[in-house]
């Protein structure tokens, strides 16, 4: 068994503390990401678990063994651990060969030459590097040598390894093709794996799971990518796992109006129930707003059959989609189009009035910053 637990855990330093009370359970086998706004709290999570810091209260487990708790006053080191950890930097010894980066945490625990030398042979081939075991990493691209990293956290441990935005430095080409490597990798081996980084879309990719840290290093939500998107707990949440508009609504008799800096319009769609006070907010997604021509219509506001008048005030190419800014009375909102789209019936231009029709629209009481 390699599942990983934390129990109710404290970490401090010096009189701050950084992470009070958490609780997280890694599954055995799975790929569970840490994700949060810069600082909260994650790498110290992933440097607990690791032994690079000692707690203040609370237990660690890995596969079973209490590795760490100050009331019982038990502290295994981080090298008997038996977890593997890729850093953002990659920590690749350049004085040493590929092969000799991968074989080094073995050779510290005396592990047999022939035995050491299939495990390393097994480790590159796995993350596909054995053609390059003479190289030195000033010969080896980025990506390449955070796969050397990758294939030495595997030889320093068969059941977890902690990568902490082990992609960070890399090109957004690189970055994509790492985070499906790893996704591979953790499948192939049944490793378990803790991920931690700021980046949602990475997060959503190779997770099993994800936890969702504030900035006060508490846990917001707990759950698969698809639930964590389908049905966020609150605000933060839903802005914290992907671009949003929050499009601040007040009720008056009985009808919703969007609250804008200089005009006021309404909002054709049904008052939620679940939002107790006059004044609050609608959130949608840039992607789920659809947009249509309205050259007939003499002024911004609403239409009264279920869309909403605009005008739009930015145009921004970004290859694969358009974004627009569109004007909705005081209020600018969000909204991306794919190219593909665009290209049938023309792209926005700047100043063109337009309707828009919200698929997917989410309520909330308050719109909590995340960063």
């Amino acid at each position: 068994m390699s599942e990983v637990r934390l129990d109710r855990i404290t970490v401090q330093y010096g009189d701050k503390t950084v992470i009070s009370d958490l609780s997280l359970h890694l599954r055995d086998g799975e790929c569970l990401t840490l994700l949060g706004p810069s600082p909260c709290g994650k790498t110290t999570v992933l440097r607990a678990i690791a032994g690079l810091v000692k707690l203040a209260g609370g237990e660690v487990s890995i596969g079973g063994q209490l590795v760490s708790s100050k009331d019982r006053r038990i502290f295994v080191p981080p090298e008997k651990r038996n977890v593997g950890v890729v850093f953002q930097d990659y920590a690749v010894w350049p004085h040493m060969t590929v092969e000799a980066n991968v074989h080094y945490p073995l050779k510290k625990r005396r592990v047999p030459r022939a035995e050491a030398e299939r495990q390393v042979g097994e480790a590159l081939d796995q993350v596909r590097m054995g053609a390059y075991a003479a190289r030195m990493p000033f010969q080896l691209s980025g990506g390449q040598q955070q796969r050397v990293a990758l294939a030495r956290a595997l030889v320093a441990s068969h059941d977890v390894i902690l990568l902490d935005e082990p992609l960070t430095n890399l090109d957004a080409n690189l970055r994509e093709e790492m985070r499906f490597e790893i996704k591979r990798l953790q499948k192939q081996t049944g490793i378990t794996v803790l991920y931690v980084t700021h980046d949602q879309d990475i997060a959503l990719v190779i997770s099993d799971r994800i936890a969702v840290m504030d900035k006060t290093g508490s846990i917001r939500q707990l759950g698969e990518p698809e639930e964590m998107r389908r049905s966020p707990v609150d605000s933060f949440v839903y802005r914290f796992l992907g671009l949003s508009n929050f499009i601040p609504v007040e009720v008056v008799d009985g009808q919703m109006w969007v609250r804008g800096d200089t005009d006021s319009v309404s909002l054709p769609y049904p008052v939620p129930n679940d939002c107790g006070g006059r004044r609050f907010y609608a959130a949608c997604r840039p992607m789920d707003i659809a947009l249509s021509r309205d050259e007939a219509s003499g002024g911004d506001g609403d239409r009264g059959d279920g869309v909403l008048r605009g005008v739009i005030k930015r145009v921004i190419y970004l290859g694969n989609i358009y974004e627009y800014r569109v004007l909705v009375g005081g209020c600018e909102i969000r909204v991306q189009q794919d190219s593909f789209e665009a290209s049938r019936y023309g792209a926005f231009r700047e100043d063109e009035r337009c309707t828009l029709s919200i698929r997917d629209i989410r309520y909330f009481d308050v719109m909590e910053e995340v960063s």
